[in-house]
């Protein structure tokens, strides 16, 4: 049935991007998102939906007329400077080379999303269908997984697809906490507008919360657990935020298992966990990379090459300031960095960690900047409540990936790209035109009153 349903589909989709790019963009990101693949069988699972909704979202921005001129500013540079950095320690790898150059494609792409972010989204419209493009792959799946956690009584866990960007339970817990946001920037502005749209996104915000809680994934607890503390602060419904917040605390503490809340319950004794501790090991290891690599690091997924990781095993005591407890590096296999920050710092170096972390937070300030922008320039309240709530996503994928190997995540790149569409297109067209335009002092001095 999904198969006819997808088959059935298809042609129709591929029509209007090819007259809309920005319906191709959105699909692009969804199906970046969603893998449909995994959904379908028989023929329709032959298909690469991915590569096609891209090639047919670039021709049809290639015959798009009065394209939009590309404004990637200084944080559309600092990505590009990322990326070219990215590219120079592929070429300087001390791992396998195949396996750089693989993952290196794999960001390409992402890059490419990135970069036609900034070519076709010009205005609300194409950034409200992205997003909700995003709300309908991993907001969908959190709705399926929740309902079963729900039903199960807490004793579903939560995992992702295998084989896709997400297939990890503790990166789609991330991946919930930077969608809910977004949900909350459609629920209120669609949400007014139709009672299903408002129900709909209200359920999806409270399914991506069980999302998380049924991933048992510590990282993304803590996300969440902050992202909605900020999300309360920057809320101007703080009495209807915390209500719901409270009524979902209580369904959950009814029915999280004693798996889960054992799990949380090591965030307060973490350097006695044995797991938590093992990723400290691998932290110290990818720094000790770098400091032995310290230009261009050791390239994509050089930590986890066994050879790799077993000579940097060898300078293990070398830093004991760099606690980690009792725990030592596994001499049967290697590890990831769990950390993008570590996973960075390894694979690109001390300069490709400076460029990364200012591409973060040069995108949570210049968000924040819009928004105080649009409200005191006048613009749309939807403005200054789509920069915070992006803000938000990149705020929560900041905190949340701080322990995971989550660095080239395709939907953090397109989150920036919208920060840059909002700063260069978005809010010059939306304020008003007597506060955009430059005051002419000569004309203003030829039209005062004569003095009586």
């Amino acid at each position: 049935m999904r198969d006819i349903f997808m088959l059935g589909i298809l042609p129709l989709l591929v029509y209007l991007m090819a007259k809309r790019p920005f319906i191709g963009l959105g699909m692009w990101v969804w199906t970046a998102l969603f893998f449909p693949n995994a959904w379908v069988y028989g023929a329709a699972s032959s298909i690469r939906y991915n590569l096609l909704f891209t090639g047919v979202s670039i021709l049809s921005y290639m015959v798009m007329k009065n394209k939009p001129k590309f404004l990637p500013g200084g944080l559309g540079c600092l990505v590009f400077l990322f990326f070219i950095w990215t590219t120079f320690s592929t070429m300087f790898t001390i791992g396998r080379p195949d396996v750089a150059w693989e993952i290196w494609t794999r960001f390409a792409k992402i890059i490419t999303l990135f970069v036609f972010v900034l070519l076709i989204i010009e205005k609300k419209l194409h950034v409200d269908f992205m997003l909700g493009c995003v709300v309908l792959s991993v907001g969908f799946y959190a709705n399926l997984e929740s309902l079963k956690f729900i039903v199960s009584g807490g004793n579903h866990m939560i995992h992702g697809m295998s084989g896709h960007v997400l297939g990890d339970r503790n990166e789609l817990a991330v991946a919930f906490c930077m969608t809910l946001p977004i949900c909350y920037y459609l629920l209120g502005e669609y949400g007014k507008r139709s009672q299903i749209m408002r129900l709909g996104l209200m359920g999806t915000m409270a399914l991506l919360v069980f999302g998380v809680v049924g991933t048992q994934s510590r990282g993304g607890f803590i996300a969440l657990t902050v992202l909605a503390a900020y999300l309360f602060l920057k809320s101007e419904r703080k009495i209807l935020v915390g209500i719901l917040g409270i009524i979902l605390i209580a369904v959950i503490a009814q029915i999280a298992s004693d798996d889960w809340l054992g799990r949380i319950n090591t965030i307060e004794t973490a350097t006695d966990d044995a797991s938590f501790m093992g990723r400290v090991v691998a932290w110290k290891l990818s720094f000790i990379l770098a400091m032995q690599n310290p230009f261009f690091g050791g390239g994509f997924k050089s930590l986890e090459n066994f050879a790799v990781w077993l000579e940097l095993s060898r300078d293990f005591f070398s830093y004991p300031w760099f606690y980690t407890g009792d725990r030592l590096p596994n001499t049967e296999f290697a590890r990831a960095a769990h950390s993008v920050y570590f996973q960075v710092l390894g694979e690109h170096g001390f300069v490709g960690l400076g460029l990364y972390v200012t591409m973060l937070v040069t995108a949570f300030l210049k968000a924040g900047s819009v928004a105080r922008q649009a409200r005191q320039r006048g613009a749309p309240n939807w403005l200054r409540t789509l920069a915070t709530m992006l803000q938000l996503s990149i705020f929560a994928f900041s905190v949340g990936a701080a322990a995971l190997s989550f660095a080239y995540f395709d939907l953090i790149f397109a989150l920036i790209g919208l920060v840059i569409v909002l700063e260069k297109r978005v809010l010059p067209s939306a304020i008003p035109a007597t506060l955009a335009a430059p005051i002419d002092h000569s004309q203003l001095a030829k039209t005062s009153l004569p003095i009586q």
